[in-house]
């Protein structure tokens, strides 16, 4: 008898987000908006057509990503969006230096038994928003929440090595 295969979708629950060569994940990540990317289209049409238009792709522009986690005594979303501006160098009437201030990411997704099946590389991300603390409110029973958003020149599926897809045969079995 063949060897079951996965056939469901993966979970969306199931991430992790790291700095591009860093050994450790970014601590408590909950939430990352979806990777999306959007072509213009040309319309461009021949003298000779007589009324129809062909459609040609044009620049390609990618919609900034959005992480969310839980406020915790981590400081790398901070420490991130202070590379791009920073009240403290800004009120001496210093520049912010933007050295280093891109920086690639990493989207892990796993199955539900932990082992990694898609990787996503964010290239050259930079904090253009910043949230450090949500409104407070005495009277709530939530979590709060730090937020960023990027920047980017776009994204790429990495190759990882993905569990045995289902081999179906053009025949039917008897």
């Amino acid at each position: 008898m063949p060897e079951v295969t996965r056939r469901d979708p993966f979970k969306n629950f199931r991430f992790r987000v790291k700095f591009s060569g860093a050994t450790e994940y970014i601590a408590g990540i909950s939430k990352v908006s979806g990777l999306r990317r959007t072509t213009e289209v040309i319309k461009h049409r021949d003298g000779g057509d007589p009324g129809s238009s062909r459609k040609l792709p044009g620049r390609t522009e990618y919609e900034p990503i959005t992480f969310e986690r839980g406020c915790t005594i981590d400081t790398a979303f901070e420490e991130w969006a202070n590379r791009v501006w920073s009240l403290r160098n800004s009120s001496g009437g210093l520049e912010t230096s933007l050295k280093d201030f891109r920086r690639d990411l990493i989207i892990d997704v796993f199955d539900e038994g932990g082992q990694q099946v898609i990787s996503y590389s964010v290239r050259e991300c930079w904090v253009s928003e910043y949230h450090g603390l949500p409104e407070l409110d005495a009277n709530a029973n939530e979590v709060a929440f730090e937020r960023i958003t990027v920047e980017h020149h776009g994204w790429v599926r990495e190759r990882t090595n993905p569990p045995e897809l289902p081999q179906f045969s053009d025949t039917a079995s008897g």
